[in-house]
């Protein structure tokens, strides 16, 4: 069994209202520098053998239902096998 990560974040340029309340809110308890962007992880179990044609359809179901490409970027890894 493996273990695929697909991390979702929203695109630089794009409003993130959840991140910036985190962001204020560590502000308020006194953490200051840190800015906080909030996104997405799926975590995909692969039963049997991990080959570049299945993480090609991961990454194909990734950029058709896991992400909105418009708004969003997304990364796809292995996490363990």
């Amino acid at each position: 069994m493996t273990l695929v990560v697909v991390d979702v974040m929203p695109k630089p340029e794009i409003l993130d209202p959840q991140g910036k309340a985190v962001t204020s809110s560590l502000h308020r308890l006194g953490y200051q520098g840190l800015e906080v962007r909030q996104g997405r992880r799926f975590e995909i179990t692969v039963n049997g053998d991990l080959t570049d044609e299945r993480m090609a359809e991961i990454r194909e179901a990734a950029e058709k239902l896991l992400c909105n490409t418009v708004i969003e970027t997304f990364d796809v890894r292995v996490e363990k096998q």
